[in-house]
């Protein structure tokens, strides 16, 4: 049988080295390099070419749901799979929209990864137990607002009132890259491509009001 060849981006070295190193253990997958960060990634797999690349969300440089689309759009893309700590399935979602064929947590076992990585290469969809459950019951409830969640919406309704990032994180105690994972997300439900867009469609559909003399950032 023919080995698997991975790509790991991971930016915690410690994380990366011991990932790596598990799998490498295994004799059925090659891990041909490692990224630190999400434009890293990218370059990487137009160069290498592996088949799949384990990718995490909260990348410096370029978030892990940027880099899955770039990657995706390369000439014989190689499968994504997300290996993330977030938990939400918003960012499923957004991962899964972006081209990704796998969202697991790094509270997966080691066996579990490496048999997602056999699943994705062969075409098939891994999803978190948990996180898929999630989904499903949130689909419904969500199909109004274009799939757009509450937190989504609280922070489109920030972003309404000029905020920025760093700001809207410390508002809602979210960390910066959550802010701009939620961004992400919301870029990829709606359609558009930068926040003004967001917001205009957003108060377009009654979504959020738009506060008078403020600008939208």
């Amino acid at each position: 049988m023919d080995q698997i060849t991975v790509l790991l981006a991971e930016d915690h070295a410690m994380v990366r080295e011991g990932t790596r190193e598990m799998l490498e253990r295994d004799s059925s997958l090659t891990v041909v390099g490692d990224a630190a960060d999400g434009r890293a990634a990218v370059a990487l797999a137009g160069s290498l070419r592996p088949d799949v690349v384990l990718l995490d969300i909260g990348l410096p440089v370029m978030n892990g749901i940027d880099a899955a689309r770039q990657i995706r759009s390369l000439p014989d893309a190689p499968r994504v799979l997300i290996l993330t700590a977030h938990d939400d399935p918003d960012y499923a979602r957004a991962a899964i929209e972006a081209g990704a064929s796998g969202y697991l947590l790094k509270t997966a076992t080691i066996g579990k990864i490496i048999d997602a990585i056999h699943a994705v290469s062969n075409g098939q969809l891994v999803m978190d137990a948990a996180v898929a459950q999630w989904l499903f019951q949130k689909g419904g409830a969500a199909a109004s607002r274009d799939g757009l969640s509450d937190r989504d919406i609280e922070i489109l309704g920030l972003a309404a009132r000029g905020i920025r990032n760093k700001e809207i994180a410390s508002t809602l105690a979210l960390s910066p890259r959550t802010v701009e994972a939620h961004f992400t997300a919301i870029f990829n439900k709606l359609g558009v491509t930068n926040r003004t867009e967001a917001v205009t469609k957003a108060m377009s559909r009654g979504w959020i009001s738009m506060p008078r003399n403020l600008p939208v950032a």
